[in-house]
């Protein structure tokens, strides 16, 4: 595709090709009614079957074709020559009016931003906090959350496993104003630029399995659950788990386990979990690492309605 995404060729062949199944395909059809309007019925005639029976009784005739099937066949073929020089259908012809799907889809984001751009600019003026408190901008922007944010995080904010829940007080980032508002234009990528960039350059969740070995990993999952689960872990590797933490972990994730949300280490402290709690899983996070990304949203809806957005999202936690 190119940037109109019109179709592009790399060989002239194609064009011709597909051309001439479409104007072969009709000139077959038309041959073929009318090699079939020439069949007649005379009067008293004796229609024989064609040798077809269903159920014992229930036999096809050799019947000419109805009068206004053939004639409602001929128009649509008729439609279908005048569609082809009208619209493109034949190869890398255009048509006469030059239509494109993303020409038309140009044209009505122009009458979108004519109709609604003045209403979204209007709010881009305004802090985030304010417009966070008008109910008209919150349905406008619940309505952009549920285009492009609920495939995600839910119809109702609340995340699924690897994706937050927006409605808690539980931010990996922060969760003032402005620092939605960048996340949502830029990302968070969990490990530097994979093709966004990035408003951090925090390193990623690293794999510590082949670093710790799976005996160190299981002692530093059990100290780590044992923060916000202590009656479910392993007392024992807990208590070493503590030191591995100290030494691994802390640098991130503090010495007191409650995150940074500078470099978007989570707080580890509490039972907030974004890929689970189980044991089973907080292995497989130490052992493997998470790489999960948050694209960046700005280039594709713009300044405005990503300030609406962010608007709608602090709105649900406070």
């Amino acid at each position: 595709m190119n940037e109109t995404t019109d179709v592009v060729f790399l060989s002239s062949f194609w064009p011709i090709f597909i051309s001439a199944i479409v104007i072969g395909g009709m000139i077959g059809l038309l041959l073929l009614l009318i090699s079939q309007n020439k069949v007649e019925k005379k009067a008293g005639e004796k229609v024989e079957t064609m040798g077809h029976v269903w159920d014992d009784n229930l036999e096809e005739y050799n019947n000419p074709l109805p009068r206004w099937w053939l004639w409602m066949f001929y128009g649509t073929l008729a439609f279908g020559v005048v569609y082809l020089i009208l619209y493109p259908g034949l190869g890398t012809n255009k048509g006469v009016f030059g239509w494109s799907s993303h020409g038309q889809w140009d044209k009505e984001q122009q009458v979108a931003e004519q109709t609604y751009g003045p209403i979204f600019n209007g709010y881009l003026k305004q802090p985030v906090a304010v417009v966070a408190q008008d109910p008209k901008a919150q349905k406008m922007g619940e309505r952009l959350f549920l285009t492009y944010c609920a495939q995600c995080h839910g119809s109702d904010a609340r995340g699924a496993k690897g994706f937050p829940n927006l409605r808690d007080k539980d931010w990996l980032w922060g969760g003032a104003p402005e620092t939605i508002e960048a996340t949502i234009l830029h990302g968070r990528p969990a490990a530097g630029p994979d093709g966004v960039q990035p408003v951090s350059d925090a390193p990623r969740m690293p794999a510590w399995g082949k670093i710790l070995g799976e005996e160190k990993v299981k002692d530093v999952a059990n100290y780590v659950r044992s923060l916000s689960q202590p009656g479910k872990v392993d007392q024992d590797r807990a208590t070493r788990g503590k030191e591995v933490y100290a030494q691994n972990c802390a640098a991130c994730h503090g010495a007191d386990a409650k995150g940074n949300q500078a470099l978007g280490a989570p707080n580890l402290s509490d039972d907030v979990w974004l890929y689970g709690g189980s044991q089973s899983t907080v292995v497989e996070t130490v052992t493997n690492g998470r790489n999960g990304v948050m694209p960046a949203k700005g280039q594709e809806l713009g300044a405005a309605k990503v300030h609406l957005l962010a608007a709608y999202v602090y709105g649900l936690s406070k």
